[in-house]
């Protein structure tokens, strides 16, 4: 009899500390999804998708470059990542006119319209 309490009582505080460890590790999970969503607002599109006003800006101040990928967020800004000499990686931003912006820029515009 008591090795069946002993062994009830060790099976419940087994299963508790587990379901405990389980639902603490799904929330930092979850909080981990969540900043991953938000942190990225550009979407990647194709290098033919850029407009004509954005490549001439590309072509005109960085000649060397080579475009590798491109992405948009929801006004229409470009977040350009190219490369020169085969080593030195960089990003760029865009509007739609081909006006270069500062990625504070880019940042202050976006977070005005998301007010929690």
């Amino acid at each position: 009899m008591k090795k069946l309490i002993l062994t009830i009582t060790v099976a419940v505080l087994t299963s508790g500390v587990s379901t405990f460890a389980l639902e603490n590790n799904y929330n930092k999970n979850l909080n981990q999804i969540v900043v991953v969503v938000n942190s990225d607002e550009f979407k990647e599109i194709t290098l033919k998708e850029l407009p004509g006003a954005v490549v001439d800006s590309i072509l005109e101040d960085f000649s060397a470059a080579i475009v590798t990928k491109a992405y948009v967020n929801e006004k229409s800004q470009y977040k350009i990542k190219f490369m020169i000499d085969d080593e030195t990686k960089s990003f760029v931003y865009a509007d739609k006119e081909g006006n270069w912006l500062d990625k504070e820029d880019v940042k202050k515009e976006n977070e005005s319209d998301y007010i929690l």
